[in-house]
């Protein structure tokens, strides 16, 4: 016969081992088999942060998608989200991702959710959002060198026109509204956009609803068992 205490002590080793290394793990001692997915600091996509930056490395995340949507015993989906934002191709890729997964899912904006980040904020069937947290809307930027030409303002115009397209298709919030935001020139300094907190972001319809930890568990334990 195992060694209940022994096989209880292997589990908690490799809770706490993904939880330090992937910022994962799957929530088994409730009512459903939840994953939990944190996406912190930055996107990191095709090129390494600097040393020292917290990142979220999207090769880690794809394939914990998958695998939440193959593996049986997982019956919903739970994204955290406190990211400024990052890589765009990735994080949208990773958007896209969660946007496809079939079982219940929900997000949950903690302290920020700023440029990408929105993308990926509006991706699950449900988004909550603290009153405190802040999410930034800009347009695309580019911190390296560019080629002063046509085709590179078409790259950017095409590369907006896919985030601004997703997140109207996730959220309330229209393509025309969410431009207007993302052109705002009476607010940041020295760029255009706009910050949006908890409750301005509800109000915007950008988010489906202001809430904490428990309010994204209790919806998504209601839709698993409205899915059963």
């Amino acid at each position: 016969m195992p060694d209940t205490h022994t096989t209880s002590v292997d589990q908690q080793r490799l809770e706490k081992e993904r939880i330090e290394d992937d910022g994962t793990v799957t929530l088994t001692r409730g009512g459903h088999a939840i994953h939990c997915l944190t996406v912190i600091g930055q996107v990191e996509g095709h090129t390494e942060a600097p040393q020292g930056q917290k990142t979220t490395k999207y090769e880690h995340v794809i394939p914990q998608l998958a695998a939440v949507q193959e593996d049986p015993r997982i019956e919903g989906l739970l994204v955290l989200l406190n990211t400024v934002g990052g890589d765009v191709e990735a994080g949208l890729a990773l958007a896209e991702l969660i946007a496809s997964v079939s079982k219940p899912s929900a997000t949950l904006v903690l302290g920020g959710g700023h440029s990408i980040g929105i993308p990926l904020a509006v991706s699950a069937q449900r988004s909550f959002i603290l009153p405190t947290a802040t999410m930034t809307v800009h347009p695309v930027r580019h911190s390296g060198v560019i080629l002063g030409v046509p085709q590179t303002m078409h790259w950017f115009d095409q590369m907006q026109q896919r985030i601004t397209g997703f997140v109207a298709a996730h959220s309330g919030m229209t393509e025309k509204r969410y431009t207007e935001l993302m052109l705002h020139t009476g607010e940041l300094v020295m760029d255009m956009g706009t910050v949006l907190d908890g409750r301005r972001a509800v109000k915007e319809k950008l988010i489906d609803e202001l809430g904490g930890l428990s309010d994204a568990l209790d919806w998504l334990h209601r839709a698993i068992e409205t899915r059963e």
